[in-house]
């Protein structure tokens, strides 16, 4: 598998503020029971019967697919990062299939904070950023 660099799991979260999920900014994780599918450039680049569904305060939920069910052959490792205080640093992808890509469509928490670790190691899609995220 050509792209199947996935993120280290170095610990960048030292020295950066976090916070624990609370009344005022709840984060609920579950399994979905159902199934979950992205597809991008009219190719399938995910499909789940494993996925997790976080709930974070008014936010609308995102479903966190486990790498195995992703083709890693069209994902890309950028060099972008984001730190959310709740859950903790963020590595990025690119998606690359026939000739578009997705910037930074795809992100993953390698060491998530310990009140969400459950999302630890799955990756997520902007649904902007993809053709469709079908969850049923």
């Amino acid at each position: 598998m050509a792209n199947t660099q996935q993120a280290t799991g170095k610990s960048k979260n030292r020295g950066k503020q976090r916070l624990e999920p609370n009344e005022k900014h709840p984060i609920q994780i579950d399994e979905f029971p159902g199934r979950v599918r992205v597809a991008f450039n009219g190719h399938l680049i995910a499909n789940t019967a494993n996925a997790v569904r976080l709930q974070e305060a008014d936010y609308p939920p995102v479903y966190y697919i486990p790498r195995h069910d992703c083709d890693w052959r069209l994902f890309t490792p950028s060099d972008h990062a984001s730190h959310c205080p709740y859950k903790g640093e963020a590595s990025y992808f690119h998606l690359d299939v026939d000739g578009k890509r997705a910037r930074d469509a795809v992100w993953s928490y390698e060491e998530p904070n310990p009140a969400v670790s459950r999302i630890g190691g799955f990756v997520a899609f902007y649904p902007d950023r993809v053709d469709r995220i079908e969850a049923d």
